[in-house]
């Protein structure tokens, strides 16, 4: 097997030596020569094109039509007639019949790149082909048969899209008869600079120049950035500093310049130049717990934001179900043991626009009651109380506790 995969490498111009590359590239070789559906996952840039094309031509079909579909680039109404045909009058426009994507590959493959963005409509009609060999053209109201391979390919969280209603469970499973997963650039750090060097040499001999090299600094710093849009983003780097660079030596603070967010890239950093493929596993998880915990982290900050929100459209209520006019407010006497309320004549001395702030103690005094009255109200259901008070539950729980309110 690894013999053929070379093999696969060398035909197919794939550049790299991970062993989860080689893993991906030998399961399909395996299933190349069967008809079973295959779903190609992995990150947008990793070059998920380049397994449906070996799976084609190392089958039976290599003779027959090869067809790529880009699903999210065709507009949802339209979709339909792009893949299984129309019939002549179908809808406005349709002066024709017209075979679609399906029929034309006919004892092929088609390759339905994107997968994850069909309509829910049409992945209708791409599980009937799956399941009965069978489609129908928009407009028409008879079946036909048809012979086809599908693969497809998406870098969405299938079963994140089927938990939020916008991807078919029974379709999923039907496709992902075999799942060909591609590693992302950063999990293949001993393949960035084979791949640069590659991409380096195609570029100078493309625009007649010298190839870029990169000193060792700069090699460092390429193996540990992050690579959020992988082997296409990597591409694009080597295109246009070739272009660009007048210098064929590139150092690492010239790279720099090139690598967005490039200090922040590194989280966690690898160590050294490069890290083997056994502790590829070990750096991934590392990064999907660092990630977890931000994400935490950002979830708790959102919290303690809307409990913010919370208490502050409580003052607001208290204020509005309990105003406190200027001669209501109790003046403490220089004995701190009498009060006085304040005269007609002492309150016309204030101007009709001044405002007294209202004591914390007195705030305190009519929220305590306002959330006395909300759970007498809804018969001590704290649920209930807290809609009423127009603050979450959560909050009502806390200023319970806060006020000794059990």
């Amino acid at each position: 097997m690894a013999a053929e995969v070379k093999n696969i490498k060398q035909r197919f111009g794939i550049i790299g030596t991970s062993s989860l590359l080689d893993r991906a590239l030998s399961k399909a070789v395996q299933v190349a020569p069967t008809d079973i559906s295959v779903l190609v996952t992995g990150e947008s840039g990793v070059g998920k094109e380049s397994i449906p094309k070996i799976i084609h031509h190392l089958s039976h079909r290599k003779h027959k039509p090869y067809i790529a579909v880009n699903c999210g680039a065709i507009p949802e109404g339209t979709i339909d007639s792009e893949l299984f045909g129309h019939e002549k009058g179908a809808f406005t426009g349709a002066t024709g019949a017209r075979k679609g994507y399906f029929e034309e590959a006919d004892g092929g493959t088609i390759f339905l790149d994107e997968v994850g963005e069909l309509p829910l409509p049409s992945q209708v009609r791409l599980l009937r082909v799956l399941e009965t060999g069978e489609f129908i053209r928009v407009g028409a109201s008879r079946a036909q048969k048809i012979d086809v391979r599908v693969v497809g390919a998406t870098n969405v969280g299938m079963l994140e899209a089927i938990k939020k209603g916008k991807f078919r469970e029974d379709l999923y499973y039907r496709l992902n008869t075999v799942e060909i997963q591609l590693p992302p650039l950063r999990e293949r750090p001993s393949d960035i600079h084979l791949l640069f060097r590659k991409f380096a040499a195609d570029f100078a001999s493309k625009y007649h120049l010298p190839p870029l090299r990169l000193d060792d600094e700069a090699v460092r710093l390429l193996e540990q950035y992050r690579w959020p849009g992988n082997i296409r983003q990597l591409r694009n780097l080597a295109e246009q500093m070739s272009v660009i660079e007048t210098t064929r030596l590139v150092g690492k603070d010239l790279l720099k310049t090139y690598l967005p967010q490039v200090d922040a890239s590194n989280l966690p950093a690898l160590s050294g130049a490069r890290v083997s493929d056994n502790s590829e596993h070990s750096y991934s998880k590392e990064r999907e717990a660092l990630y977890k915990l931000l994400f935490e982290m950002k979830a708790e900050i959102n919290a303690l934001k809307e409990s913010a929100a919370n208490e502050k459209g409580l003052n607001e209520k208290i204020q509005n179900d309990y105003p406190v006019r200027s001669h209501e407010l109790p003046r403490p006497s220089s004995t701190g043991q009498e009060v006085t309320i304040i005269s007609d004549e002492e309150r016309e001395q204030f101007d009709d626009n001044h405002t007294i702030e209202i004591e914390n103690l007195s705030l305190v005094d009519k929220e305590i009651e306002l959330i006395k009255k909300a759970l007498e109200k809804s018969g001590g259901k704290r649920k209930h109380a807290a809609k009423e008070l127009g603050i979450s539950e959560r909050t009502l729980y806390r200023k319970i506790k806060q006020y000794n309110l059990e």
